[in-house]
């Protein structure tokens, strides 16, 4: 089973995941990490080590979800999944968003870390919508 960290500026992170728990109650396969002014990058760093620690127990992988490419967290993240000798294996996605925290349930049964991150953003895609006035005129039933 895939395990997800969601890593990002501020509480945002936090707030994702309690979002997320108001909608789908528990989300034990879940975990957030927010980079805060008061712990610094080196705070962000030991935090983020224990919590991928405690996430990789018996994951066939374990998915970072950060909030954007080259900050603090995407960088750190990358850290572990590019160092051959982390174990299970790490992959890491910029553009966290609601839709896609809710939709990790879909691909966390995937044995390969890679292949669930790219099913990730797959079904992510299709949730970034415009939206736009409805132009047909609507019937008097209505």
């Amino acid at each position: 089973m895939i395990r997800f960290i969601v890593a990002t500026h501020g509480p945002l992170a936090s707030a994702l995941l309690q979002s997320g728990q108001m909608v789908y109650g528990e989300l034990p396969h879940i975990q957030a990490v927010c980079l805060t002014e008061q712990a610094g990058i080196e705070g962000f760093r030991r935090e983020f080590a224990a919590v991928l620690e405690a996430a990789s127990a018996q994951a066939d992988g374990v998915l970072v979800l950060c909030d954007m490419q080259s900050g603090t967290p995407w960088n750190v993240a990358c850290e572990a999944a590019f160092n051959p000798h982390t174990q299970p294996p790490v992959a890491v996605v910029a553009g966290v968003n609601f839709p896609m925290l809710l939709q990790t349930d879909d691909v966390a049964h995937l044995p390969d870390v890679n292949i669930a991150a790219a099913r990730l953003i797959e079904l992510t895609h299709p949730t970034l919508i415009q939206a736009k006035p409805v132009v047909s005129a609507q019937s008097d039933d209505f």
